[in-house]
């Protein structure tokens, strides 16, 4: 037996100018999916079963950019993904492409559980999902006004838009002939918004889950797959770690960083907060990032290259932290 331990982020790469009444709001929500994943753990749920309910949670709710408040793509829909993994026997399931799964987390761990593959897309995952019951909701349910002007901005601008975050210091306009502060792949891109939501849980038996969820990237091209869907990029549990990543994903998708933060702690022997600042500091070339992590020993870590990381985390033994920045 172990003591349990969890953390959830709502996503890294915070603008530092972010008003203090949204800050206050992104507290109150990782704190309401902290206790709520504590209370579960607290009634002796498996690491798997409350990875699942916290990330549904922060789906449901609109101030992160998962489920409902997802960021929109180039044609103003949402596109959604997902993935979810069980430590123990290192089961996963992973979804992309959905425009109509109220709770895409959920879909994921149906395709662990009721499927014979490891991740469904597009079509073929809103097929799955019909075929599973799960409940289905029009586009529009996904799409909030916050959204909708900041995809405006995105179309007119050449800047970077952080966090609900028209910049309030730092460039001179908004407009078009602003060029783009930050390149990914070697491109500048329009807009970043990197408000990914995760979970990550070591129960009392020693076991560990992960679960994260997106809408991506705000005025992303149609069909663009993230990091979250991809297991040992954005997701990853074995026997040793969980882990949830967030923050660029291509940067995170060429590091497999979730998976790097297991491999250094099988292979170089590190300890659970040694390898997340290893993997952070030696593994993320020129991108930024943060990612949450738990150990099988209940140990819980955590950390990022950027300005700051929404993020919660809690163990048995009495620690509780919420916080934005360093």
């Amino acid at each position: 037996m172990v003591g349990w331990a969890i953390a959830v982020h709502g996503g890294a790469g915070v603008d530092p100018n972010l008003p203090p009444q949204r800050q206050e709001e992104a507290k109150q929500l990782l704190t309401r999916v902290l206790n709520l994943g504590i209370s579960a753990l607290r009634s002796n749920a498996s690491a798997i079963d409350v990875v699942e309910l916290v990330v549904r949670e922060l789906e449901t709710d609109p101030l992160f950019n998962s489920g409902r408040g997802s960021a929109l793509t180039e044609k103003g829909t949402v596109e959604m993904e997902a993935s979810i993994m069980d430590g123990t026997k290192r089961r996963c399931g992973a979804v992309s492409g959905l425009t109509s799964v109220k709770n895409p987390i959920s879909l994921a761990r149906l395709v662990m559980e009721k499927s014979p593959h490891s991740y469904l897309a597009f079509a073929g995952a809103e097929d799955f999902a019909r075929k599973q019951g799960v409940e289905l909701v029009e586009n529009d349910y996904f799409i909030t006004p916050e959204n909708v002007g900041m995809l405006k901005l995105a179309k007119e601008a050449n800047t970077i838009l952080f966090d609900y975050r028209v910049p309030t210091s730092g460039y001179d306009t908004c407009g078009a002939a602003v060029e783009s502060p930050i390149v990914m792949n070697g491109l500048p891109i329009s807009v970043y918004a990197p408000e990914t939501v995760g979970c990550v849980v070591v129960d009392r038996e020693g076991r560990c889950a992960a679960a994260t969820s997106t809408g991506g990237l705000m005025n992303k091209k149609t069909g663009r797959i993230g990091d979250s869907p991809l297991i040992g990029a954005g997701t990853y549990a074995c026997e040793v770690c969980g882990v949830s990543c967030t923050g660029e994903g291509e940067a995170i998708i060429r590091g497999t960083l979730a998976r790097e933060v297991a491999a250094v702690m099988e292979y170089k022997g590190l300890g659970l907060q040694e390898a997340v600042d290893f993997v952070i500091n030696d593994r993320l070339d020129e991108g930024f990032a943060g990612l949450i992590a738990v150990s099988n020993s209940g140990e819980v870590a955590y950390g990022f290259n950027c300005n700051g990381m929404f993020r919660g985390c809690a163990s048995e033994d009495g620690f509780m932290e919420v916080g934005i920045w360093e």
